[in-house]
């Protein structure tokens, strides 16, 4: 979790991301944000994210995107 952290971090360093659940609903996260973040979790975690799995439930929060990472980890 600690390196999705640092990834949002770097992205919005004025956002609490560890209790933020409406990233996307709140408009924290724009598209260029999640274009930005599928590549850096790409790259730090070793999964791809389908392009199916890009909706607003999986990105609204660090722990919705955690589960997402840890879920395409386990596939």
């Amino acid at each position: 979790m600690e390196k999705l952290l640092k990834i949002l971090e770097e992205l919005h360093p004025d956002v609490d991301f560890t209790t933020n659940e409406e990233l996307i609903d709140e408009g924290i996260l724009d598209s260029l944000d999640i274009v930005t973040l599928v590549t850096e979790i790409n790259a730090e975690f070793d999964v791809t994210i389908p392009a199916e799995e890009i909706i607003p439930e999986n990105f609204n929060s660090a722990k919705a995107l955690m589960a997402l990472i840890t879920k395409l980890d386990e596939e």
